[in-house]
């Protein structure tokens, strides 16, 4: 008779066990699939700042240059960012043989989808030499 009663007052351990562990389980799921998107933006905005580096280099002019830098990493990056995507050309002159250097920046999504507060503004750099056959005007 004692196994019984001890089986009756074990009912419904399980339940409230699901309970209490389901939300936890959810949030460590909802984390890992934040800092998911986090890593995959910091991928694409390496792959941004090349493209870019890459599209500005092979232009006559430096207004170009940087037109064009700017329009292929928003073209990159259009489902990543959550915000405007920002190019800056970090390197001195256009002049033949040197580095055409760009500075992509954006604030990609991420904590922001668990409801936290927290700016993730990712930046990434890539120089590009200045191709020597570049288009004619």
């Amino acid at each position: 008779m004692p196994a019984q009663l001890l089986a009756r007052a074990d009912r419904g351990i399980s339940t409230v066990e699901v309970v209490i562990l389901a939300p936890v389980m959810i949030l460590f799921v909802l984390v890992l699939v934040a800092f998911g998107q986090l890593v995959d933006g910091r991928g694409a905005l390496d792959g941004a700042a090349r493209d870019a580096a890459r599209a500005g280099s092979i232009q006559k002019d430096p207004a170009t240059a940087l037109a064009e830098a700017h329009r292929a990493a928003r073209a990159n990056l259009q489902d990543v960012c959550s915000g405007p995507v920002s190019v800056t050309q970090t390197s001195p002159g256009f002049a033949p043989d040197t580095l055409f250097t760009v500075e992509v920046s954006c604030e990609v999504r991420g904590l922001a989808m668990l409801g936290l507060d927290i700016p993730t503004t990712l930046t990434s750099r890539f120089s590009s030499p200045l191709d020597p056959f570049r288009r004619a005007a």
